[in-house]
């Protein structure tokens, strides 16, 4: 049962819960202040829910957080995720051909380097299994692989006269910062 309502100004909770409002850029935690606003104000777990478009369900743990712990027990936790799609196996199968083969090694046309299309295809080939775009770029990042553009090297560069053509190249950049 809700305590009697009080004035805004004479109701400490109220006022706390209006600082943490004021006080927070994050459109969540604004939205679980708010929710416990309402029902400081002694407003329906129904209510809430129309107002905020969460279920009663969402808001009654969200009170229930509160009353434990105050503003604190609304603090976000982090989100496990969603479960992979592959197995721990997989994935270290996964890595393994990203470090050991090229996509021409695995039957792909002769591609230099992978990229997350091919390796979407190749899951899909050899797991059954069906990746996104995004979710094959997010398992490459879970797997501790960035994304580089290939950018290509002469190796048999003759090292003096690229030393020469950046000391040219660096005359011609101020020769034309100058005339603009």
């Amino acid at each position: 049962m809700n305590t009697p309502i009080l004035q805004d100004d004479q109701n400490p909770e109220i006022q706390a819960v209006k600082s943490a409002m004021k006080s927070t850029k994050n459109k969540r935690m604004f939205e679980r202040y708010q929710t416990i606003l309402l029902h400081l104000h002694g407003m329906k777990y129904d209510q809430i829910a129309l107002i905020v478009g969460r279920s009663n369900v969402t808001i009654g743990s969200y009170v229930k957080a509160y009353r434990a712990y105050g503003l604190d027990g609304l603090v976000l936790g982090e989100s496990p995720g969603r479960p992979s799609f592959l197995t721990k196996e997989q994935e270290g199968q996964v890595r393994k051909l990203l470090i050991e083969k090229r996509p021409a090694d695995v039957g792909f046309p002769s591609e230099m380097n992978w990229n997350a299309p091919l390796l979407r295809q190749w899951i899909l080939r050899e797991f059954s299994v069906t990746y996104s775009e995004r979710g094959t770029r997010k398992l490459l990042h879970l797997l501790g692989f960035s994304f580089t553009k290939p950018t290509y090297t002469l190796a048999l560069a003759d090292p003096q006269k690229q030393e020469q053509f950046k000391k040219d190249f660096d005359v011609v950049k101020k020769i034309d910062s100058v005339r603009n």
